[in-house]
């Protein structure tokens, strides 16, 4: 029983952290600076930026084009991870809730 309830704890801690994470990451996304900075400015205008880039002439060499393509395959990756960060953290928070549950439930059962 003490296990379960240590495995429980364990799982709640571990899952805060989670919460934590997407908690800063919805600090900086409603921050001015980081909408300017990285959504519009990386995830808009760089993004763009490199596919006008990808198809001018003077940027035709086989490594010009693996730089390229790295570099927006690197801005996707970016945008992948911010989204699993917030989508972590809403499942976590559940868990959270679903965790606290069952330690109640087992610790009432002990009585």
């Amino acid at each position: 029983m003490d296990n379960n309830i240590e495995m429980i704890e364990l799982s709640i801690r571990e899952a805060k952290k989670k919460v934590d994470m997407a908690s800063s990451l919805e600090k900086l996304r409603i921050n001015k600076d980081f909408d300017e900075l990285i959504t519009e400015g990386y995830f808009v205008h760089e993004s763009s930026r490199l596919v006008l880039l990808k198809a001018d002439p003077s940027m035709s060499s086989d490594n010009d084009q693996i730089i390229i393509s790295k570099s927006i395959d690197a801005i996707g990756y970016f945008r992948q991870y911010l989204s699993a960060v917030r989508q972590l953290g809403s499942m976590a928070s559940k868990a959270i809730s679903d965790d606290e549950d069952t330690r109640e439930e087992m610790l009432r059962e002990a009585i």
